[in-house]
């Protein structure tokens, strides 16, 4: 399959599960009734599920699809390991940690976006300790091993916030925020994530060259002229935008990372640069087909995202194992 046709068809998947994202929903709405709040505004009722519900929960999907699915595949590209992924260097438990920080001490409640942006912050501060351990020579061992103790130190505050809290119902919700989800969000979630993501997104997409040059060594990449320190920068700067951002607004979905870029290796010819776009698609459909099926299994248990996830997720990707230890035997 060549890319062009691939990239076609994924693009396709993806604008045909946006269309199905925006009329499939609990109201029952009609799909001429539907397509005609949306571009003309008629029916205040429809309109308003239209344009203020679905349509930014429709985009936060395509969003944190490519989020994770780019940044997956990038971490795989440049680490070389497809066991990679996007929590892999701590991004998603400290922005996680921002956020419960945000719910346990009320300043969520002070105005709409304080979690995202305490997420975000989460983010933030996770990376600036990553580039501090892993030195601006560190190699890919020192970037896991730092990203690894970071991950387990945002854990384990998160363990402690849980544990000493005096308020059962703030534990509630900081429960059900971790399990991921994208309902109940407006554009403001949009708009507060979007700049930040379309800075991941730059960035890793201009990883292509770079992660290709990887294939053949870290020495032959350097003597193709890849500044390997500015490559990692970029890398793990585009990544924690892109899931620190995408876990602000979404909370914590696993498995899109590390499952798509599997699924689509194979049609790229295990090519990182071409496997970043393809990957970006990917997510983005991954996420959307998820999102819609919580709505149609159980719609009346708010069945969350994340955990749809990971029931899909985990047993796929030990498919991939099996199929891939077979054909190595």
């Amino acid at each position: 399959m060549t890319l062009s046709r691939l990239f076609g068809i994924l693009s396709a998947i993806v604008a045909a599960l946006f269309c199905a994202s925006l009329l499939i929903g609990p109201a029952g709405f009609g799909i001429g009734d539907s397509i005609s709040a949306l571009i003309r505004g008629d029916g205040e009722a429809v309109t308003l599920v239209m344009r203020e519900i679905r349509l930014p929960r429709a985009l936060l999907a395509v969003m944190v699809g490519v989020s994770l699915g780019l940044s997956g595949a990038a971490l795989q590209g440049f680490l070389r390991n497809p066991l990679a992924e996007p929590g892999l260097i701590g991004v998603t438990s400290s922005a996680a940690l921002g956020a419960v920080i945000a719910l346990q001490t009320g300043f969520a409640a002070s105005f709409a976006l304080a979690l995202p942006i305490s997420a975000l912050i989460g983010a933030l501060v996770s990376v600036l300790l990553l580039l501090l351990l892993a030195g601006p020579r560190g190699g890919s061992l020192t970037l896991i091993l730092a990203g690894i103790a970071i991950s387990a130190l945002a854990g384990a505050f998160l363990s402690l916030v849980l544990n000493l809290s005096p308020n059962p119902f703030a534990v509630s919700e900081i429960v059900f925020w971790m399990l991921g989800s994208l309902s109940d969000r407006s554009f403001d979630h949009v708009m507060i994530a979007l700049p930040v993501m379309m800075l991941g997104w730059t960035l890793l997409a201009s990883l292509g060259r770079g992660l290709d040059a990887l294939t053949l060594g870290q020495d032959a990449a350097a003597s193709m002229g890849i500044h390997l320190g500015r490559l990692r920068l970029r890398m793990v700067v585009g990544v924690a935008a892109s899931v620190g951002a995408a876990t602000a607004v979404a909370g914590a979905i696993g498995f899109v990372g590390l499952v798509v870029p599997h699924i689509l290796r194979r049609y790229v010819g295990a090519r990182p640069g071409a496997l970043l776009p393809a990957s970006a698609l990917g997510g983005a459909a991954m996420v959307l087909a998820a999102d819609i099926a919580v709505r149609l299994i159980l719609p009346d248990r708010d069945l969350k995202l994340g955990v749809l996830m990971a029931i899909i997720g985990a047993p796929l990707f030990l498919h991939l194992i099996y199929k891939t230890r077979r054909q190595m035997t």
